[in-house]
């Protein structure tokens, strides 16, 4: 007997909605390419997306066709997150920190008919749409016409249609079509160290449920009294989810624009008083240097930073909950909407010692609701014992089911419904899950293994470090060995004796680094995770001593 319920969609347009009845009074800032502020509210962002929505169905955007933006994180992207869905159609949100010949290629893959483009990024899109099938272009003016520089079009380029004008031709009563929850609403593609991108094709009801799932009191904990900001890029998995969230809740938004560095980012930390956000590690890093430098800031009661993308190391937990910023690791990829995991202390928990509350929270935490994660090794599942390692998969309502028009990667799930994530971890009994490498990272010595992870993260805690990586060298004897390379801080040095010595009071002799490098810098991806696969190559020929 089925149940005796509404068949009512989970879809973006009752965000869109709720957003403008509820709290079409509250704000939404952006920090604009030109440093200025840009304030309004949901009930301007409401009519402004509706317009969008109109105008684009009046150019001929269909169901299902994609639209791309190339944008920072501004109002008028936000606009975009919700009034392309709201014609039907699907947001392609494209990397802006890729090759040109990496954004041609994606997005010829995902058939983007039409681009959003900023003015300041216009000179990146002439690089490669001639590489592409795009008709129109609409571009945001964030400049002003007459300033020097990339701001401003040229001849050619003013045939490109402008935003404004564009939307003010679209009816802010416009009607939207019967939209299914199941119909795609947003695009991603993988920016990860290895092969092309793949692309990530969200559903409407995927996207909703992931707001929920992100907003408990038992994961991120957000309400409406929050003060959100998206700090993590808008193309990298819809900055987390954070626009849904926002509008879902109708808290307070704010958005960095381009400035991600860390004097940016606090002095909005301090003047709107965020009081949640996400970002990688690497963000993270230059908060807590600015923090560090002084003077005091005034950052708000009950600050939580959320930290994915790569482990953090316990030394910035413990520095950013100095100055009032508790950090709180969660865990995701593109593929899962992003979030997955969240690492918060259980009840029983909050009375056990500092050092064993940091060594917990540095993990990556257990499954958000309806999200399912399990390991496996060679010879299957693996024991929650915290010991044994094994592939993380995943699987739940904002896991990806296949890649977009990417049929060779259909190995990527098992038979039985779970994606094989690449990531290495160990699961212990009271389900906190711990990322210790990814598969092509773990370096086998001498038929044991090491995870360079739980290196790096060591490393990261010697108070002269800012940066670690550890890759796997060729070994003529041990078949691999650790081979570490060192970011050092501002001003500081230090020797490899010490850091070998630092590390032994934590992993045995073997599994030390048998050679520490020190650098100016370590190569990342667009998205400030560690390309290991550069420092692999550069290192492949290392000559052991």
């Amino acid at each position: 007997m089925d149940g005796l319920m509404m068949q009512y969609p989970l879809s973006l347009l009752h965000l869109l909605e709720r957003a403008n009845r509820l709290f079409g009074k509250v704000e939404v800032v952006s920090r604009l390419p030109d440093r200025s502020i840009h304030r309004y509210t949901y009930a301007d962002f409401y009519r402004r997306a509706r317009k969008l929505a109109s105008a684009l169905s009046e150019a001929g955007v269909r169901r299902g066709d994609r639209v791309a933006t190339l944008m920072c994180n501004h109002y008028r992207h936000l606009e975009c997150y919700f009034g392309i869905p709201a014609c039907g159609g699907v947001v392609h949100t494209l990397n802006l920190r890729l090759h040109p010949s990496e954004l041609g290629y994606i997005a010829n893959h995902a058939g983007d008919r039409m681009v959003i483009v900023d003015d300041v990024l216009v000179p990146l899109l002439e690089k490669f749409k001639d590489q592409t099938k795009i008709e129109r272009v609409i571009v945001v003016r964030n400049c002003d016409e007459a300033a020097e520089g990339a701001g401003r079009l040229d001849d050619t380029q003013k045939t490109f249609d402008d935003y404004e004008r564009f939307i003010a031709q679209g009816n802010e009563n416009f009607e939207y079509p019967d939209l299914g929850e199941n119909e795609a609403a947003a695009m991603c593609y993988t920016s990860g160290t290895t092969g092309k991108p793949k692309g990530v094709l969200y559903s409407h009801r995927a996207l909703v449920l992931h707001s929920f799932g992100f907003a408990l009191p038992d994961a991120f904990g957000v309400g409406q009294k929050d003060v959100l900001m998206a700090l993590a890029p808008m193309f990298h998995a819809n900055s987390h989810g954070i626009p849904y969230v926002a509008a879902m809740l109708g808290t307070k938004l704010v958005l960095p624009g381009p400035f991600v560095d860390g004097e940016s980012v606090v002095e909005l930390f301090e003047s709107e008083q965020v009081t949640v956000t996400t970002a990688v590690p690497t963000v993270w890093q230059g908060i807590l240097r600015t923090l560090e430098k002084g003077p005091a800031r005034r950052i708000a009661p009950g600050f939580r930073g959320l930290s994915g993308g790569t482990a953090a190391p316990e030394s910035m937990f413990r520095g950013l909950d100095s100055y009032g910023l508790r950090l709180v690791h969660l865990w995701g990829m593109t593929e899962t909407t992003p979030a997955a995991t969240v690492s918060r202390l259980k009840s029983y928990m909050l009375g056990l010692p500092e050092d064993k509350q940091y060594e917990v929270r540095c993990r990556q935490g257990w499954p958000l609701p309806f999200v399912d994660i399990r390991a496996v090794g060679t010879d299957g599942l693996v024991p929650w014992d915290a010991e044994t390692v094994g592939e993380l998969q995943v699987r739940g309502p904002w896991v990806a089911g296949s890649y977009y028009n990417m049929p060779e990667e259909s190995r990527r799930w098992t038979g039985d419904g779970w994606f094989c994530t690449g990531d290495v971890c160990t699961i212990d009994a009271e389900g906190f899950m711990k990322i210790v490498d990814r598969t092509k990272d773990m370096i086998k010595s001498g038929g044991e293994w090491i995870s360079s992870v739980d290196l790096e993260s060591a490393l990261m805690d010697h108070p002269m470090v800012r940066e670690a990586a550890v890759v796997a060298v060729p070994h003529p004897k041990w078949d691999e060995r650790p081979l570490a390379v060192i970011v050092c801080k501002d001003g500081a040095r230090v020797s490899k004796e010490e850091l070998r010595e630092f590390l032994g009071q934590r992993f045995s002799k073997w599994q030390l680094p048998d050679e520490f490098l020190f650098v100016d810098e370590l190569p990342r991806t667009s998205t400030g995770k560690l390309l290991k696969t550069r420092l692999r190559e550069q290192y492949k020929d290392w000559q052991w001593g």
